[in-house]
C-alpha cells in the first residue's frame, strides 16, 4: 500500500523541474549557488554549468564535467597485488592524467595502507575488467582504513568498483567504503559498498562539484550503519548531487545533509529501503543549507521503525534554518512523509537550481533496481535488489558478521579483450569503428563527434557490462 500524502505537490510539478542546458560561468569554483544563475525562457533559474567536458555520456549532476584522466596515460592494471608494477595503487599514486584499464578481475586487498587518491585527473575504469569485475578491500586492523579515497583532489572519476570491507579496521570512524574530503570535481557513479564500520559514503571538510549516482550501499555494520554521510565540518558552501542510488539495510543517514548556507544539495531519484530510525536526515548544525528531495521512492522495510518518517529535520540550538523542497516523493508503507519540525522548513519552489533532470519515483524505483550498483552484479549486491523488491532482508543482526570476517562474493574469472597497441580500447571494437587496433590513437576523436575515442569505447564497455556481455 502506498500512502496517498506522498505525491503532495507544494505548488510546483514535476515538468517544470526539467531543465534546459547550462551556460558556462567564469569562475564556477568560486562562484556561490544561485549567484550569476541565467534563466531559461520559462524564467526558471538555471545553475551556472562546470566548466570542461562531461565525464561520460549521461554524466549527470554537479560532478558530470570532471575531466578525470581524459587526454593522459592509459596505465593497464595486470595484477591484483596491493602493490608493485601493474598494481591500482601504481595507478592511484601516478602523476599526470591517467585513465586505470582493469586487465584483471578478482579481489584487490590493500594490505599495507591504502593508497589515497591525491594527484588530479584519474578515471578509474572498472568497466573495463574481465570477468566478474574487481573488488577493492583492506586487510583489516591497524591499516584497515576506508578503501576508496579521493582527498585534497580534483577530476575524479570512478565507476564499476565495488568495495566490500570483509575485515574490520581498528579506527572504525575511518572504516568506509568511499570519502571524498576537500576535493571539487569528483563522480562516483555505479560503484557498490557494504560492510562499512563508519557510513558507506563519506563526505568531508571543503567539497564541490561531487556526483553520486546509480549507486547500490548495503548493510552497514551496526551499531553504526549509515548509508551515507555527505558533509561533516563542511567550512565552505557546497554542491552535492545524490542521484538515482539504491540505500538498503542501514540504521539511518540514508542519506544525511549537514551543510553550510550557500550550499546546493540535490537529492534526487533515490531508491530508499528498510532505515531503521531514520531516512533521510536533514541537519543543521552549520546553519542549514537548501536542499531539494524530489522524486525519491521510500520503502519500509523489516527494520523500519512504525512511526519513521521519509523526511525528519534535527533541530539545534542556532539561527539558521534549513529550505527543504519536498515534491514527487513516493512512500510505500512509510506512515509519513516528514516529521513535523521539517513543516518550518519547507519551501513552495525548488530550495536552489536543479541540475538534473527528474523522473518519476516510480520510474525511478524501477530504473534503480535494474540499473543501480556495480555491474556485473555480484551476490551481494544481485541479493539486495532481491530484497529491495520482496521487502526481505534484514539490517546485519549476526555478531559474528559484525565482527567479520564475511565472506566476500566469488568473482567470476576472465579473459581481457586483445589490445594491442595497449591504448586502453579494444583491438575487435577499433575495427569495427575504423580505427587502427596497432596505432595508440586514445585521444583522436575518429569520427569527429567531439567525444574522444576512449571515452567512446569506456562508454561502449559500461554498455556492455550492463548488459551482461563480454567484451572480446
Amino acid at each position: 500500500m502506498v500512502s496517498q500524502n506522498a505525491t503532495a505537490v507544494l505548488g510546483v510539478s514535476i515538468a517544470t523541474l526539467l531543465i534546459t542546458p547550462f551556460v558556462a560561468p567564469p569562475d564556477l569554483f568560486s562562484l556561490q549557488t544561485g549567484q550569476g544563475a541565467d534563466s531559461d525562457v520559462n524564467g526558471s533559474s538555471v545553475l551556472p554549468e562546470v566548466a570542461g567536458a562531461e565525464a561520460f555520456p549521461g554524466a549527470e549532476g554537479f560532478g558530470r564535467r570532471s575531466r578525470g584522466g581524459r587526454g593522459g596515460r592509459i596505465m593497464p592494471v595486470t595484477t591484483l597485488a596491493d602493490h608493485g608494477p601493474g598494481s591500482l595503487r601504481e595507478c592511484i599514486d601516478a602523476k599526470g592524467p591517467r585513465t586505470c584499464i582493469f586487465r584483471v578481475s578478482g579481489v584487490i586487498r590493500f594490505t599495507t595502507q591504502r593508497p589515497t587518491i591525491r594527484n588530479p585527473f584519474i578515471t578509474i575504469a572498472g568497466q573495463t575488467a574481465p570477468g566478474g569485475g574487481v573488488i577493492i578491500t583492506h586487510g583489516g586492523g591497524e591499516d584497515g582504513f576506508t578503501p576508496i579515497v579521493a582527498k585534497d583532489t580534483h577530476d575524479v572519476v570512478i565507476r564499476h568498483i565495488r568495495v566490500r570491507t570483509d575485515l574490520n579496521g581498528v579506527h572504525r570512524g575511518s572504516n568506509g567504503s568511499f570519502t571524498f574530503e576537500n576535493s571539487r570535481n569528483v563522480i562516483f557513479d555505479h560503484v557498490s559498498g557494504a560492510w562499512a564500520q563508519d557510513q558507506i559514503m563519506t563526505g568531508f571538510l571543503f567539497n564541490d562539484n561531487i556526483t553520486i549516482s546509480n549507486s547500490i550501499f548495503t548493510q552497514g555494520i551496526p551499531k553504526h550503519d549509515k548509508c551515507a554521510l555527505l558533509a561533516s565540518h563542511p567550512e565552505k558552501p557546497q554542491k552535492i548531487s545524490f542521484i538515482r542510488n539504491i540505500c538498503a539495510h542501514n540504521g539511518d543517514r540514508n542519506p544525511d545533509v549537514n551543510f553550510m548556507p550557500g550550499s546546493c544539495i540535490e537529492i534526487v531519484n533515490n531508491l530508499l529501503y528498510n532505515a531503521q530510525s531514520q531516512f533521510t536526515e536533514v541537519h543543521e548544525s552549520f546553519g542549514g543549507s537548501a536542499v531539494n528531495l524530489v522524486s525519491n521512492y521510500y520503502k519500509r522495510g523489516p527494520n523500519s521503525r512504525d512511526d519513521i518518517a521519509a523526511v525528519d529535520r534535527v533541530v539545534y540550538d542556532n539561527p539558521g534554518i534549513s529550505q527543504v523542497f519536498l515534491e514527487g516523493n513516493k512512500l510505500d508503507r512509510v506512515s509519513r512523509l516528514n516529521t513535523k519540525d521539517v513543516d518550518i522548513a519547507l519551501v513552495k519552489r525548488p530550495a536552489c537550481p536543479l541540475s538534473v533532470r527528474v523522473i518519476s519515483a516510480d520510474e525511478a524505483y524501477a530504473q534503480a533496481l535494474g540499473g543501480a550498483g556495480a555491474f556485473p552484479r555480484d551476490a551481494l549486491d544481485l541479493r539486495t535488489v532481491s530484497e529491495v523488491r520482496e521487502r526481505k532482508g534484514t539490517i546485519l543482526q549476526d555478531p559474528a558478521m559484525q565482527a567479520g570476517p564475511r565472506p566476500l562474493p566469488a568473482i567470476a574469472p576472465g579473459t581481457p579483450y586483445a589490445d594491442l597497441d595497449e591504448d586502453g580500447m579494444a583491438d575487435s571494437w577499433e575495427r569495427v569503428n575504423g580505427m587502427d587496433p596497432r596505432k595508440n590513437d586514445a585521444w583522436q576523436d575518429a569520427d569527429h563527434d567531439k567525444w574522444l575515442n576512449l571515452d567512446e569505447f569506456l562508454d561502449f564497455a559500461h554498455r556492455e557490462v550492463m548488459a551482461g556481455r563480454q567484451i572480446r
